[in-house]
C-alpha cells in the first residue's frame, strides 16, 4: 500500500473530489481525517471507510474560521499521533461574475475559503512537517487559477492565488523534507455548482466559448488518482509545480 501507516487531512471530504480522494488514501492505508464543513456528509463517509476495515474520523470544519482550523489539526495530531499530508480540497465557486460586477461579501467570502483557508492549514501543519522533517501538500487549485475564462474573476484570482502559494511554499520548505504542490482539475463531476450564486449572465456568456472546447468532464476517482500519486513517494521529486488533470481542455488554448 501506497500510504501505509500515514495521517492524512482531507478538506472538502463529505463528497466529490474530497470524498474519493479520503476513500483512496485509506484503501492505500492511511488513517483520515475526513474535515467538512457538511458533517453528516463527513461522519457518512468516515462510517463509509471504517466499514471497509479503514480508519477515518469525520471533523466538522469551517476553513473559513481559523479556530476550525485548529482544531482539525490539533484532533488529527489528537487521535493519530501525527500528521504526514495535508490535502487542501475545500471550496466554493462564485456566479462567473467579472470584476465589474463583483461585490465585496462575495470577493472576501471566497478568498476565505479558497485562499486564506489554504494558507491557515499550511501554517498550521507546517510545524509539525518541520519538526518531523517531512510532509507532503497537496492543494486543489483548478485550469481556473492557470487561465481567465473558467469561471469569474474572483473564483480565478483565488486560484491563481493557490498556485502561487504552492509554488512558494514548494521553493522554501525544498531543503525541508516537504513538497507542496496542486492539482488543476477542469470540469469534474461534483457539487461544487451548488454553492454558485446569482450567476451573472453576461460573465456565463462569455466563458462559453471556453467551455464548448472541453473534451468531455472528469469523475472525482480521477482526480484521487492524482492526489494519491502526488502524495505517495513515487512523486518524491515532483514538488512546487500544478499538474492540469483537464482531459485535453486546456491544451486547445
Amino acid at each position: 500500500m501506497k500510504l501505509r501507516d500515514k495521517v492524512a487531512v482531507v478538506t472538502g471530504a463529505a463528497s466529490g473530489m474530497g470524498k474519493a480522494i479520503a476513500e483512496l488514501y485509506a484503501k492505500e492505508g492511511a488513517k483520515v481525517i475526513i474535515a467538512d464543513l457538511n458533517m453528516e456528509g463527513a461522519e457518512a463517509a468516515a462510517k463509509e471507510i471504517s466499514q471497509n476495515g479503514q480508519e477515518a474520523k469525520a471533523v466538522q470544519v469551517n476553513v473559513a474560521k481559523q479556530e476550525d482550523i485548529d482544531n482539525m489539526i490539533e484532533t488529527t495530531v489528537s487521535e493519530y499521533g501525527t500528521l504526514d499530508i495535508l490535502v487542501n480540497n475545500a471550496g466554493i465557486m462564485d456566479g462567473f461574475e467579472p470584476v465589474g460586477e463583483i461585490s465585496d461579501e462575495s470577493w472576501d467570502l471566497l478568498f476565505d475559503v479558497n485562499t486564506k483557508g489554504v494558507m491557515r492549514a499550511m501554517r498550521k501543519a507546517m510545524p509539525i512537517f518541520l519538526e518531523k522533517g517531512k510532509g507532503v501538500i497537496v492543494n486543489t487549485a483548478s485550469t481556473g487559477g492557470l487561465n481567465g475564462a473558467h469561471a469569474g474573476a474572483t473564483y480565478g484570482a483565488t486560484k491563481h492565488a493557490v498556485v502561487g502559494l504552492t509554488k512558494n511554499t514548494g521553493y522554501m520548505y525544498a531543503e525541508k523534507g516537504i513538497r507542496c504542490n496542486a492539482i488543476a482539475p477542469g470540469g469534474v463531476e461534483t457539487n461544487i455548482g451548488s454553492s454558485m450564486k446569482n450567476v451573472s449572465e453576461f460573465g456565463m456568456s462569455r466563458t462559453k466559448a471556453a467551455q464548448q472546447v472541453m473534451p468531455r468532464t472528469g469523475k472525482p476517482e480521477e482526480i484521487a488518482q492524482l492526489a494519491l500519486f502526488l502524495a505517495s513517494d513515487e512523486s518524491s521529486f515532483i514538488n512546487g509545480t500544478v499538474v492540469t488533470a483537464d482531459g485535453g481542455w486546456t491544451a486547445a488554448f
